[in-house]
């Protein structure tokens, strides 16, 4: 598979009446073509803000690191997204190349306009195709996603539409446009098990089906065991672990993905408790210095691990943590 997305050393902060904070500290990850890539860590550890930031969507007191680099490869070019200044020039990439299907459908769609017309209108910005045309591509993606009497739904308003249906009609939105890039956030946590469940195999067929990439973020690392091939562990704007989702799950290295891991029910038994991570992920205005988990960990190693920030230790191949206890081949304990 070739590179489809690289993201450099993504340093990303707001100016707040409080003063200047860190949303994103130095992240770094690739993509390729037809990889399904997890993004998971509590809320407010800097996923959404991430995804946003690789089409330039954070509000305007974002202020982005001058070694922030990001880079879309593309058939016959590559985009240098940092770049891009105007609205014009972000078309290439914004709803073009890069589609996001965000959380919640009803706060997306706009409430006085139907769900085609939209559809329609993002097709006549970012194709060539006529209005005859979009609105038949339209109703064929709405098809493709599952959702019965396209037609008459293509002329319907988000309200109209129950929550698996408006999460299709995303999904079907961003789609249309074909892209090499699909940003999935959280898409599946407004939704009852049975229509996440035919949401995670919708996505697995279009992956398929367009070969697109896809990054999907949540805070659910069993939804990322069975739609993703490579996950990163993100906390407080930083990655502290990443690699193959069957390794980070079966072997965590870093604390804290072991942590999101022991939250999990045991479907095997019932009885035994849920053990939640101590604490709460800090505010950003009170960074905490060292590794920033050190606040929450257990095995924190005093006089160290809240002074320096870990290096990554390469635990196999394709596999990482950013801890002082980590090893290669083992794990932090």
């Amino acid at each position: 598979m070739t590179s489809l997305l690289n993201v450099e050393n993504l340093t990303l902060q707001f100016d707040t009446d409080e003063g200047r904070i860190t949303a994103v500290d130095d992240v770094s990850f690739s993509l390729k073509q037809g990889e399904v890539m997890g993004l998971v860590g509590e809320s407010g550890s800097g996923k959404s803000v991430t995804a946003k930031a690789l089409m330039k969507l954070n509000p305007g007191n974002a202020h982005y690191s001058d070694s922030t680099k990001i880079t879309l490869h593309l058939a016959d070019w590559a985009v240098d997204i940092m770049s891009l200044k105007s609205s014009r020039d972000m078309q290439v990439v914004r709803g073009g190349a890069i589609s996001m299907i965000f959380q919640e459908p009803m706060a997306s769609f706009a409430p006085a306009i139907s769900i085609g017309d939209q559809m329609v209108e993002q097709l006549l910005i970012h194709t060539d195709m006529t209005k005859k045309r979009a609105r038949e591509v339209s109703i064929e993606m709405l098809d493709r996603v599952g959702i019965s009497d396209a037609s008459k739904r293509f002329k319907q308003f988000a309200f109209e539409l129950s929550g698996g249906m408006r999460q299709r009609a995303m999904i079907a939105m961003a789609l249309s446009t074909k892209p090499k890039l699909l940003i999935a956030d959280e898409p599946t946590t407004a939704l009852d098990v049975t229509i996440q469940a035919q949401v995670i195999d919708l996505m697995k067929d279009l992956v398929d089906d367009f070969g697109m990439g896809i990054i999907f973020i949540t805070h659910d690392l069993g939804v990322i065991a069975q739609t993703a091939d490579n996950v990163a562990v993100m906390y407080l704007g930083r990655i502290v672990e990443q690699g193959p989702v069957r390794e980070v799950i079966r072997t965590p290295a870093h604390p804290y993905t072991q942590g999101l891991l022991a939250a999990l029910p045991d479907l095997e038994d019932m009885d035994s408790p849920l053990v939640p991570i101590p604490g709460d992920i800090p505010s950003p205005l009170e960074r905490p210095p060292g590794c920033v988990f050190h606040t929450r960990c257990s095995v924190a190693i005093a006089g160290k691990c809240n002074t320096e920030i870990p290096e990554f230790v390469q635990i196999d191949a394709n596999h990482r943590a950013a801890c002082h206890l980590a090893t290669k081949g083992g794990r932090a304990s």
